[in-house]
């Protein structure tokens, strides 16, 4: 099975295991989407998106001193948007409702990234 197709079915077990989840896009740490569970057509700018925040996030870290990426959480009046390190080349970005118990997002966004770390690493 191909890397897109295995990255989505982690995410689509993600949308199953939390309700409040709305989708998904996996994207290259470069921003080149390699899968997305989106119902709109976003998923390349949040792909793009998704890499550069992912930059800055790292570089702030560094710069601060606070230790190795695990996530940054966007907190909106319509929801939240999750990004996750899955593995050194991929970045996992999740979208959820206002109403999201933001701590089982967190708890199911990293274990998804692992899964995506994983499928990727044996793709590799």
């Amino acid at each position: 099975m191909e890397l897109r197709q295995e990255v989505l079915e982690e995410m689509t077990l993600l949308r199953e295991r939390t309700p409040d989840v709305r989708g998904s896009v996996a994207c290259t740490v470069d921003g080149l989407p390699v899968a997305c569970d989106l119902e709109d057509r976003t998923g390349d700018q949040a792909a793009a998106l998704s890499a550069a925040l992912l930059a800055m996030s790292r570089r702030m870290l560094i710069v601060t001193g606070q230790g190795n990426f695990e996530e940054t959480l966007i907190s909106g009046t319509a929801g939240f948007v999750a990004f996750y390190a899955a593995g050194p080349t991929i970045v996992l970005t999740v979208l959820a409702g206002p109403g999201a118990n933001v701590g089982l997002l967190r708890l199911e966004g990293r274990k998804t990234a692992a899964g995506v770390a994983a499928v990727a690493a044996r793709k590799h």
